[in-house]
């Protein structure tokens, strides 16, 4: 064993030394260069999408054997040993000379090199050939947020591919708008194991990865799970896939809060025309496109139209919608159709499905300015009801569209008694919601506007009082002192006349 000399030790620990001291002063700098408080301005933050779990695919593999197939077995030059078979439910065949052979769970290429080793007992160099004739229906279960889960029986015709994932998803009615497509579970029986793979087909959507729409087999079971949140944004997309949301069936909701009809309603979906294959290369290239039906869902706004629309204090910013999944799991949705209404931001006006509560709170104050708005909002009530009094040609109770005017109503009772009503004061009265009544005293300008003093706007079960004019009711007054006097004299006024002749 050799040992290095004193002054190589020194030497070699000297520039230890000094390489620790850089370090060690390195590290002091980098943290005196580092500022101690937050920089004044800061990128701004960037939303990410949530990582999605890892996606495990299944490998595509040839078709298997089950019970239910038919295929049949050609021998080159002993038409004998030919002929169609159907595996039984053991997953057994009975084949000529060789007896009973276990065909369950091979694939076409298998069984033929079994076939062929069974029959080379016999004959010298068999030319053995295996097509399917018949495949069986495939059993596959689907769970989760599907429309119509459960139990499906798929046909599968001679030289047709398995059906996608895709495809049976839309044969079962589709997905619910709380479906979470970028785990969606299959299990897969393979021989004794049970495999698991997991499967995101919003690649499928937003990037074209056509791997993601794997093909199924017999057996398989698709879970698709909830979310935990609901985004109206994923729900958008999903509404325009074709395995996605569908809209034909009608909904059971509940509407309560501040609506005019709160209960439980039961919503059709709208359709609409559609021109198809205008784009070019779309649709076959039909020029001019072909006509079909689209189904519009069900939004928010429109359950609460039909709920008669939002009352006067209602707080549209803080509408809430209350939905449970198919785990039982509930979710509260919070709103904000002022959103909607001001900015158009469609997110807000969220789309429904069947079982879902909707709740309008009542507001605590409401400005003219977001009072007027909201009348205009297509989910508040189409009329008003207003009640038109006093000294008007035709006074009566008058339906209106909403924000119209005093001046409005007054012409809708047929416009003053020019004899008899008092033109300079017109009394406004208002039932507001927590019972109070306001009293506005108005003098009407038909030259004007909206005008809160001269014209100003109305609300529903307001009432519009039209007094009588002074003189009308000085002459009321005199003939109502003056009928008994007259009634005395036999004669009236004119009797008091004669007095003086």
């Amino acid at each position: 064993m050799s040992v290095l000399p004193s002054s190589v030790l020194k030497v070699s620990s000297g520039l230890l030394c000094g390489c620790l001291c850089w370090l060690q002063g390195a590290s002091l700098s980098a943290l005196a260069a580092e500022p101690t408080s937050q920089p004044a301005s800061l990128p701004p933050l960037v939303k990410t999408a949530p990582v999605a779990p890892p996606v495990i695919l299944p490998k595509e593999g040839e078709y298997t054997l089950g019970p239910g197939d038919r295929f049949k077995v050609d021998v080159f030059q002993a038409a004998e040993l030919s002929g169609e078979h159907q595996v039984l439910v053991d997953g057994s065949v009975g084949f000529p000379l060789i007896g009973v052979v276990k065909v369950q769970g091979k694939t076409i290429p298998e069984l033929t090199q079994t076939l062929s080793q069974q029959y080379g007992r016999y004959i010298k160099r068999p030319v053995v050939t295996v097509y399917l004739t018949s495949p069986r229906p495939l059993n596959i279960t689907l769970a989760g947020e599907i429309n119509r889960p459960g139990a499906y029986n798929i046909a599968i015709n001679q030289g047709q591919k398995f059906p996608y994932l895709t495809d049976i998803i839309q044969e079962a009615g589709g997905l619910t708008p709380v479906a979470d497509i970028s785990q969606v579970e299959v299990r897969r029986q393979a021989g004794k194991e049970t495999e698991y793979y997991r499967v995101n087909l919003w690649e499928l959507l937003q990037n074209g990865d056509k791997r993601q729409n794997i093909t199924l087999r017999d057996g398989d079971v698709v879970r698709v799970p909830s979310k935990q949140q609901t985004d109206p944004e994923e729900v958008r997309q999903l509404a325009d896939a074709n395995f996605g949301i569908r809209f034909d069936q009608e909904i059971n909701v509940a509407v309560v809060g501040e609506v005019f009809r709160p209960g439980s309603y039961k919503l059709t979906p709208a359709t609409r025309a559609s021109n198809i294959g205008e784009v070019g290369g779309g649709g076959g290239g039909a020029a001019g496109g072909t006509n079909a039906s689209k189904t519009i869902p069900v939004r928010l706004t429109q359950a609460i139209q039909e709920a008669g629309g939002i009352r006067p204090q209602a707080d549209i910013r803080n509408v809430t919608v209350r939905r449970k999944n198919r785990s039982g799991q509930e979710e509260l949705i919070s709103v904000n159709l002022w959103e909607l209404i001001n900015v158009g931001n469609l997110e807000k006006d969220i789309i429904l499905q069947s079982g879902d509560i909707v709740s309008v709170p009542q507001a605590t104050a409401i400005s003219p300015k977001e009072f007027d708005a909201l009348s205009s909002a297509n989910f508040s009530p189409r009329t008003i009801r207003v009640n038109v009094t006093g000294e008007v040609k035709s006074p009566g109770l008058r339906e209106m569209p909403p924000n119209s005017t005093l001046n409005q109503a007054i012409l809708a009772g047929g416009g003053f008694n020019p004899t008899r009503a008092d033109e300079e004061r017109v009394e406004l009265v208002r039932l507001n919601p927590d019972g109070t009544v306001t009293k506005l005293s108005v003098k009407p300008d038909f030259g004007e506007g909206v005008n809160p003093e001269n014209n100003p706007t109305l609300r529903d079960n307001d009432v519009i009082v039209v007094h009588t004019n002074t003189l009308t009711t000085t002459t009321q007054t005199i003939g109502t002192v003056l009928s008994p006097i007259g009634a005395i004299l036999g004669g009236g006024l004119f009797s008091i006349i004669n007095l003086f002749d």
